[in-house]
């Protein structure tokens, strides 16, 4: 080839290479700040009841945790339909994606109707078998029966959310969850603290807060859905709800994996005592302010994956992850000397309880060092997962949570009986697991052989 050859054919993949940065950063973005909007929710109630004081903070916590453990199964559908739709759409079969996004909203309308049935009934059970005092107890009740009474906005917003997700419309649903947001702040903090001439309900009026916004955030979703022509009414298609299935019921598995380990791994927490647990889940929030974009980033990185393999487009596949995760670095990074450096201010907007700071400030400094092995996971698992390898990251999410978190968790804190934070620092060992196993399988995936 002559230099001449050679500097045109650069310039063509370094223009191709732009291309695809800049449709990323068109695909990511929106998701980035949808998944930081989405769990600005959370965070807000944890900020509102913060006045409250430690026991309101553990309640709302521990509530967010059990709709959380309910979600594992809308997650894996949502993640299925991602997929096969992006793959349907990839392949220019439009009509096939919009009979697989009815499909889906099926599904997630009879699920929903059955886990709302289960957590109003024995969501008490649960937190109180995680070893929630009555104090606690008491609070948690009255939010976690109103959230599961109007569960269905909140999966109704997920499976619309993930329809779009797969047609590349990533714009839409973070307008929907600015406006929940919005609408969430202006309702709960009035309900909460009885400002505005409305009575003084506490914990339970963030439940009502968190109904009544993400009602009118769903339907939001679910106009523009039907007036853009996503969801074709019909007949259900059993074909395509059954590749929708394949791909989403390992993620399934993987989020009962995830958040089954997590409640164990809270009750450990727990078992340090209220201000313990309170500065947990403080530092959460203020974690996932990292952890949300760094997932986001691994939707974008399946739904790309998932378009360029339909198209058999396997070079543009193989450069949109590289992408996802240098976008991902960067910000998680960034996050990560942010924790190190200023935690008690950020740990001090949420509470003035002397010893959740001191707890918090700690458990901040300690994430700070699994921000980027948690950029490396999300997107190496949203890439395997766009490739329809779901079953691979759900074995490893079960192994590495249940044997390198909860196990070790269980050592440190009921057999060597070592202090909190050598529990927290079990959280950063179990993600620098995962990286490496996510990085592994993902090096040795032949995309050319994916079928989904």
């Amino acid at each position: 080839m002559t230099r001449r050859g050679f500097r045109a054919r650069y310039a063509r993949e370094r223009s191709k290479r732009v291309s695809i940065r800049r449709n990323v950063m068109n695909l990511s973005l929106p998701v980035l700040l949808s998944s930081l909007f989405q769990r600005l929710v959370a965070i807000v109630d944890i900020f509102l009841v913060g006045g409250l004081g430690a026991a309101a903070i553990a309640a709302t916590g521990l509530g967010q945790l059990l709709v959380f453990v309910t979600m594992t199964v809308f997650w894996g559908l949502a993640t299925g339909t991602t997929v096969v739709i992006a793959h349907l759409r990839g392949a220019g079969q439009r009509r096939e994606a919009r009979r697989a996004a009815f499909a889906a909203c099926l599904a997630c309308a009879g699920m929903t109707a059955a886990a709302s049935a289960l957590g109003w009934c024995f969501s008490d059970d649960l937190a109180a078998f995680l070893g929630a005092r009555d104090d606690v107890l008491h609070l948690a009740a009255g939010y976690t029966r109103l959230v599961f009474l109007y569960l269905a906005f909140t999966t109704g917003l997920n499976i619309l959310s993930a329809i779009m997700h797969g047609i590349g419309n990533t714009r839409t649903p973070m307008q929907a969850i600015i406006l929940v947001n919005i609408l969430h702040v202006l309702i709960a903090w009035p309900l909460i603290y009885g400002k505005l001439g409305l009575p003084a309900l506490g914990v339970t009026g963030a439940a009502i807060a968190i109904n009544a916004s993400e009602a009118i955030g769903f339907l939001y979703l679910l106009v523009q859905a039907l007036r853009l022509d996503y969801i074709r009414i019909g007949r259900p298609d059993t074909g395509l709800m059954g590749r929708i299935w394949r791909v989403g019921w390992p993620v399934a598995l993987e989020r009962i994996a995830q958040q089954g380990g997590q409640l164990f791994y809270s009750k450990f927490i727990i078992g340090y005592g209220t201000a313990a647990y309170a500065a947990h889940q403080i530092g959460l929030s203020i974690e996932s302010l990292s952890f949300m974009p760094g997932a986001g980033m691994g939707i974008a990185a399946a739904t790309l994956m998932g378009q360029a393999l339909g198209a058999k487009k396997y070079r543009r596949a193989r450069i949109s992850h590289r992408e996802a995760l240098r976008l991902a670095v960067i910000v998680m990074g960034t996050m990560a000397a942010v924790f190190l450096t200023v935690p008690g201010p950020l740990i001090g907007l949420f509470t003035r309880d002397p010893a959740v700071i001191e707890n918090g400030i700690v458990f901040l400094r300690l994430v700070a060092f699994a921000q980027v092995p948690l950029a490396i996971s999300f997107v190496y698992a949203g890439s395997l997962r766009g490739t329809g390898d779901t079953f691979y990251v759900f074995l490893v999410t079960l192994g590495v949570m249940w044997g390198v978190r909860v196990f070790l968790s269980w050592v440190a804190s009921d057999w060597l009986h070592l202090s909190l934070y050598a529990v927290w620092g079990v959280f950063v060992i179990d993600w620098y697991v995962r990286a490496a196993a996510f990085w592994w399988r993902y090096r040795r995936r032949d995309l050319h052989a994916v079928i989904i």
